[in-house]
């Protein structure tokens, strides 16, 4: 029989980034919802019912390692990492080269330094789960936005990296990767009817993804249900990814 209880993650401690809304948000809730308790990081300082919301700016190197203090002094330990918090600049926004900048620093070099941050407590806890959102755009050129491409490529590319230093301490280092999720970040394309469909034909499942089609990987990944699973990009995308031909509603292609 399998042991179901290898999913819960009763008893131990996580931290979300991008906490306050979107597919950070859900996942938040859905590890409190597993059984563990959850720190929620936000430039707002806001995060769902049940999580200890955090505000930190995650530019600010300082404030990164005060909200590691205040959760390594409120339950001395920490199991779980989610790096959830990311940007997405629209063309014009600033100059190009500062919005490419601007987006490597929150969507890769910010979640690096969080990691960093995080360490000891992961160590000292003897082990545990680091997992980066990436995206669809990790291993696919999007058009618009090379700075957010390059990020997330080289997000995935950073968790294969980590898993190989992270494993003498036992700790994990995985990514999730999503598809088009209906978030703020998306809403320009999910409110017009023609990009809508567009993304919506791409997958096979023939719909848009929800912050809550992140929660049952994310658990997963957390707990102790994954204790083999390292180095890997787990991609939720409705079948993005992995389609060929369009296919069409009556199954021919």
């Amino acid at each position: 029989m399998p042991d179901l209880d290898a999913f819960s993650l009763q008893g131990k401690c996580a931290l979300v980034t991008g906490a306050s809304r979107g597919i950070g948000g859900a996942i938040a809730a859905g590890l409190v919802a597993a059984g563990a308790t959850v720190f929620g990081l936000s430039r707002s300082g806001v995060a769902p019912q049940g999580v200890t919301a955090i505000a930190c700016d995650l530019a600010d190197d300082a404030a990164i390692g005060r909200a590691f203090d205040c959760v390594a002094k409120t339950t001395g330990r920490l199991d779980v990492l989610v790096n959830a918090a990311g940007i997405s600049l629209p063309a014009g926004a600033t100059d190009e080269l500062q919005r490419f900048r601007a987006t490597l620093a929150t969507d890769l070099t910010a979640v690096y330094a969080t990691i960093l941050a995080a360490y000891p407590l992961l160590k000292q806890t003897g082990g545990g789960s680091i997992i980066n959102v990436t995206s669809i755009n990790s291993v696919r050129g999007f058009p618009g936005n090379p700075g957010y491409v390059a990020a997330k490529a080289g997000l995935a590319g950073l968790t294969r990296a980590l898993a190989g230093d992270c494993a003498r301490d036992g700790i994990r280092v995985n990514a999730l990767a999503p598809g088009y999720v209906a978030t703020d970040m998306t809403a320009g394309s999910y409110a017009d009817p023609a990009m809508h469909e567009d993304r919506r034909r791409h997958t096979m499942l023939g719909r848009w993804g929800q912050p809550d089609d992140l929660v049952g990987a994310a658990i997963f990944l957390a707990s102790p249900a994954s204790a083999y699973v390292t180095g890997q990009e787990l991609f939720v995308d409705g079948g993005w990814t992995a389609k060929g031909l369009a296919i069409s509603t009556d199954g021919t292609s």
